[in-house]
């Protein structure tokens, strides 16, 4: 069965993993009442392809299978499959109230750039990397597997290799190679959506030397192997209340602590194991497919800034006001401006082995640009909004009698616009922006896929400046070029 249900799904996550909250085990996440809501949200991904209105756009038939499987296993060979991807990954992530699912999009990520970087691992040392991959990929699209990639290494000193820590599993490193496969340990640190996914796929972090080559190690378990140990992160969600958290009480991520602890990975699910001059190579890889999958799912939440900013503006009398349309404005350039460098990433993809990956300078410089400037974004919608988005009143005291008609009486705005009303557009703007969900997407914004000042290393070294300077030369009159 291809196609699972998110009925299906759900239940499948109900397997023995280990997962701790606040300091507890949690024995069964779909129960437990923080975990429940980031299930049900990634469950969207399941749910859209169910839906008719969808189904064309989020499943595809397989070339090898016949069979309509997800469209997210289907990998890119040109243009057109990237361009649907990002029509995915937006149209998910705005039915996900402007938070990405990331359950398959992350991990075919992965995959992809594996099968790029295993061809060359294979063509240097004999190894069978890349048919194991693709068996992999197989066996994920036919059980329409959910996914997350650990990627982020916890470090520790970060002045020092992997193999001059204080302790050696600051990095993930393969501690014992075996006839069947590998033990691995260590740790991996902003791993999303873990506790929600099958298998976790394992990345190298950056770049390494023959004295590292333990730590050059990629690999895909499920997540209720022994010896990993999810501990979740609280951010990003403070209440149920759809009142207060209109937004978050309904979607939000939940990233992971990802701990190996002596975790045995078979050699069919070894993808990497010592090749070291190739751990840069596919972390690298790997970010040029994911950077793509970033700035697909940023405009979605720009577009719901933008119509809470204009919703709040009219509720409060000033849609006409100058500085508020200057203030539109900017939004609307912003995030068209991000859109459209995301479909030129597509526009302009160059095809390996059969393969379509974005165009890396494009992506670099949309993701740059969405972080560069998000908080700015943040700061027009809450100068528009006004200070009740930080000293409104409670949702008890619009229960209580005694109140009631006193928040009714003065917080109105727009003559006819009920008050509760606007209360609630103030209060979708502080969730957005004023909460802990929004203290996560603005630090999201920043280091989510890479930080920015990765973004401007690979723009720089990616630009040919010897053509500018040649140029230069030419105009100016010096002979010679470069």
């Amino acid at each position: 069965m291809p196609l699972r249900t998110a009925e299906e799904y759900l239940e499948g996550l109900r397997d023995g993993r280990t997962v701790y909250f606040r300091g507890e085990l949690v024995p069964d996440i779909l129960a437990h009442p923080d975990l429940c809501v980031g299930a049900e949200h990634t469950a969207i991904d399941y749910r859209l392809a169910e839906e008719p209105e969808h189904r064309e756009l989020f499943t595809a038939l397989c070339p090898e299978t016949g069979e309509r499987i997800s469209r997210y296993f289907l990998t890119p060979r040109n243009t057109d499959d990237l361009l649907k991807r990002r029509e995915m990954i937006e149209t998910s992530t705005r039915e996900g109230g402007g938070v990405v699912l990331l359950i398959k999009e992350i991990g075919t990520d992965a995959i992809f750039a594996m099968t790029l970087v295993a061809r060359q691992i294979d063509a240097r040392y004999g190894t069978n990397y890349l048919e194991r991959i693709k068996t992999y990929h197989a066996a994920c699209r036919d059980r329409d597997a959910s996914l997350a990639v650990a990627q982020t290494d916890v470090k520790g000193d970060r002045s020092l290799l992997p193999s001059q820590q204080t302790h050696p599993d600051y990095y993930v490193r393969i501690v014992e190679h075996r006839p069947d496969g590998i033990v691995v340990c260590g740790a991996k640190a902003h791993t999303t959506g873990t506790a929600f996914v099958d298998d976790v796929i394992v990345l190298p972090t950056r770049a390494i030397s023959g004295e590292d080559k333990d730590y050059a190690v990629a690999f895909s378990i499920p997540v209720n192997t022994p010896g990993v140990k999810l501990i979740a992160s609280p951010f990003g969600f403070t209440g149920h209340s759809q009142y207060h958290h209109p937004v978050s009480s309904r979607h939000h991520l939940v990233e992971t602590l990802t701990i190996f602890d002596n975790v045995f990975v078979p050699n069919d699910r070894v993808f990497m194991a010592g090749e070291w001059e190739f751990a840069g190579v596919l972390a690298n890889t790997f970010v040029e497919f994911h950077r793509f999958t970033a700035v697909s799912y940023k405009p979605p939440l720009l577009d719901l800034l933008i119509g809470a900013a204009s919703l709040i503006a009219v509720y409060n009398g000033i849609e006409k006001a100058s500085h508020v349309r200057d203030k539109a404005t900017r939004l609307i350039t912003y995030v068209e401006t991000v859109r459209a460098l995301t479909r030129a990433a597509a526009m302009d993809c160059h095809v390996i082995d059969g393969i379509a990956v974005p165009d890396t300078m494009t992506t670099n410089i949309a993701k740059h640009y969405f972080a560069n400037h998000y908080h700015e974004a943040v700061r027009d919608v809450q100068d528009i909004a006004g200070g009740l988005v930080v000293t409104g009143p409670s949702e008890a005291d619009w229960h209580n009698p005694e109140t009631r008609d006193d928040l009714d009486r003065y917080l109105g705005g727009r003559k006819g616009i009920p008050t509760m009303d606007r209360m609630k557009a103030i209060n979708l703007i502080r969730d957005l922006t004023a909460s802990d969900f929004g203290g996560y997407h603005e630090l999201l914004a920043i280091h989510a896929e890479g930080s920015l000042e990765a973004q401007k290393i690979t723009i720089f070294r990616g630009y040919d400046l010897v053509r500018c300077i040649n140029l230069a030369k030419k105009a100016a009159g010096i002979e010679g070029g470069v």
